[in-house]
């Protein structure tokens, strides 16, 4: 991927325009993820309550405000390019052709959470790496991983609550603290998530995070053996110190990928027959075995755009064969919503 010659010094700008989509085989993908969250949305597979895609972005919409042409939550963001070298040791796992042994090209997307791409970063702000693995090719694998040891929450119910209680309340210009004490009163596996999380404050910068896909997956063997696996990318350098101004996070971390290459180890997490994999709130025990599966190179840095990691829908069920979704509810909600965001806002020709 080609950079700017000049850094244009904000990350607001990349809106995407329905004739910038990526053509050929990118657009195909993003049809398929649009079929599968009509199937979802028709099927009532959201949740209990039938929520739908669109009951989701209009509670983004409430609690971040309406951002024309941006994601609905992780608005904010810069995109990347590198390449991931497998060592083949997944393949005990899975045949992914990821793990075989050798170099697959990766496109991926930094972020911070929240829905407005205008906001000043925020050391407490979860941090986001979107993930494509060989993409637009027919053995892709796509991961939205957070910098966060446990999801906040274990259903898509209760993310669709903690935005109802996040909601900005007109007369104050801030969200009700009352609301949030009386989400983790009724929500007490949120509630529980939130003291994991609070045992684990962030590190200073995106280039030290540890990014975990959180969710459980079934990894498939040659044999047909299927594994519940975890996994997380564990970064190999420090970051650079936050820097002063409204991107605090994000200056450093094109500062550090400018200056060279930028690594994390992709370890599997092994899980055993009980441990959870519908419940992203609960971690599994520490001393499940691990698999060092090789390492994810980022060396490229550019302003969203076309082209680039700007117009792709990091859907996590946009899986290779080897990789099989768990029984988590989070991901089918997650496919939709991340779909009908997807199409919102390449529909939205704002410039």
């Amino acid at each position: 991927m080609t950079e700017p010659s000049r850094w244009p010094g904000r990350w607001d700008t990349a809106r995407p325009r329905r004739r910038d989509v990526l053509r050929g085989a990118a657009v195909v993908g993003a049809f398929l993820a649009a079929d599968v969250a009509a199937l979802l949305t028709a099927n009532n597979w959201i949740g209990p309550s039938r929520l739908t895609p669109q009951a989701f972005l209009d509670g983004f919409n409430k609690a971040f405000g309406r951002h024309p042409g941006f994601r609905a939550n992780h608005a904010k963001g810069v995109s990347v390019a590198g390449w991931f070298d497998s060592n083949g040791n997944g393949r005990q796992l899975s045949t992914a052709a990821v793990f075989a042994p050798g170099r697959t090209p990766v496109l991926g997307r930094f972020s911070g959470a929240g829905g407005n791409p205008h906001t000043a970063d925020a050391p407490a702000t979860g941090r986001g790496l979107g993930l494509a693995f060989g993409f637009p090719g027919s053995q892709q694998w796509r991961m939205a991983t957070l910098n966060l040891p446990v999801f906040p929450d274990n259903s898509p119910q209760s993310f669709y609550d903690r935005l109802v209680a996040t909601a900005v309340v007109p007369a104050t210009g801030k969200p009700d603290p009352a609301a949030m004490t009386r989400f983790y009163a009724t929500h007490p596996p949120a509630a529980r998530a939130m003291t994991i999380l609070k045992q684990h404050p962030p590190t200073p910068g995106f280039a030290d995070s540890v990014f975990s896909g959180l969710n459980a997956f079934y990894f498939v063997s040659e044999s047909g053996v299927r594994t519940p696996v975890r996994w997380s990318l564990i970064p190999q350098q420090h970051a650079l110190p936050p820097s002063s101004g409204p991107d605090a996070l994000f200056e450093p971390l094109v500062r550090q990928l400018r200056s060279g290459p930028l690594r994390w180890r992709l370890v599997l997490t092994v899980g055993r027959r009980d441990d959870p994999t519908n419940d992203a709130t609960l971690p599994w025990p520490a001393d499940r075995r691990t698999i060092d599966a090789g390492v994810l190179t980022l060396d490229s840095v550019s302003a969203e755009a076309e082209g680039n990691a700007r117009d792709i829908n990091f859907d996590p069920l946009v899986l290779p064969p080897g990789i099989e979704p768990s029984d988590d509810p989070l991901l089918s909600a997650r496919s939709a919503v991340y779909a009908a965001s997807y199409r919102r806002r390449t529909g939205e020709d704002t410039l």
